[in-house]
């Protein structure tokens, strides 16, 4: 996540930046990268345990045959990251709420980015993979972590701020003038800040896609025979910094158009008819697609504790 954040700041606008470092009042060099994993942490307190759903989709297909998003099938009640994004989009930019709600929402936004890039944070099965246990380096612990957490470290060398650094600086390198120089374009098109389910939907469903075809393209049972380094970590590497490439390149998009859009206008003093507006509703409740009744994925989230992640590993990778 610190990795995305850093990415993120080579194509942010300097306005946006400076909106941004005061928002956050912050105005170090890492200001984005220090609350990158906010969230993370958040969603772990009393407070904030009603945000825990909104770091994942539960898209109820079938992998490895079948990989797909819908919005209104796979968001639940508790709301869900599209819904979030949804809803933290509007929240960042409305200026009749205090700082602290516009600092919560910017966290959440610099997150949320990150957390659709990575495919088991959309998808059903096994809870997001939480559920498939499997062998890395030779330590107990499921597929989930090991793609938000131990297949980037093991690529990296550690979890850092200077490693994050690195290979940021590297990615950053590949978009600009190397190998993803012609697809960067392809990441952002038709993003719209005016219609940010749409938007975060496409993100979802590409990110789902390759649950089919890289994460368990012969299905979970395939992985968990035998340690998944280095042959299946030798498989899905080049894809593990595809999608961190995106996500940066996103997050700087989104927040420069949130900018553009909606804070310059009002410094402007040309969106003064917005705050005749109702304000937003800041749980999102009217942003999530129709109740429904709780499906088994649902249910075995909640058995999680609605959580996206779990933290099942016999003791910590050392890499």
């Amino acid at each position: 996540m610190s990795s995305i954040s850093k990415i993120a700041l080579h194509y942010l606008n300097s306005a946006t930046a400076s909106w941004a470092q005061g928002v956050l009042n912050d105005t170090s060099s890492s200001y984005l990268a220090s609350i990158a994993s906010w969230a993370d942490t958040y969603r772990t307190t009393a407070a904030g345990k009603f945000s825990a759903p909104f770091h994942f989709i539960d898209a109820e297909d079938s992998p490895p045959s079948s990989c797909n998003v819908n919005y209104a099938r796979d968001c639940g009640s508790a709301g869900c990251s599209i819904s979030a994004m949804a809803n933290y989009t509007q929240r960042v930019g409305d200026g009749r709420l205090t700082k602290a709600n516009v600092a919560e929402a910017l966290k959440f936004l610099v997150h949320f980015v990150g957390d659709i890039t990575q495919p088991l944070h959309d998808e059903a099965y096994e809870v997001g993979g939480n559920d498939i246990k499997v062998t890395f380096q030779g330590y107990s612990d499921n597929l989930h972590s090991d793609w938000d957490t131990y297949i980037p470290e093991a690529l990296i060398g550690g979890d850092s701020l200077s490693d994050a650094q690195t290979w940021a600086n590297t990615l950053v390198s590949e978009i600009t003038s190397g190998s993803y120089k012609s697809q960067a374009a392809s990441w952002i098109k038709g993003d719209t800040i005016n219609d940010v389910i749409t938007t975060a939907t496409r993100w979802a469903t590409d990110a789902n896609a390759l649950v089919c075809t890289v994460v368990m393209p012969n299905g979970a049972a395939a992985l968990q025979t035998g340690d998944l380094y280095p042959t299946y970590y030798n498989s899905v590497i080049d894809t593990v910094e595809l999608q961190i490439a995106k996500g940066g390149y996103r997050l700087a998009n989104w927040l420069n158009m949130v900018y553009t859009s909606n804070i310059a206008k009002r410094e402007e003093g040309s969106v003064e008819a917005r705050d005749t507006s109702p304000l937003p509703d800041l749980m999102g409740r009217d942003l999530l697609p129709a109740a429904r009744p709780a499906t088994r994925a649902q249910l075995a989230r909640a058995a999680m504790g609605g959580s996206c992640c779990g933290t099942d590993h016999d003791h910590e990778h050392k890499h």
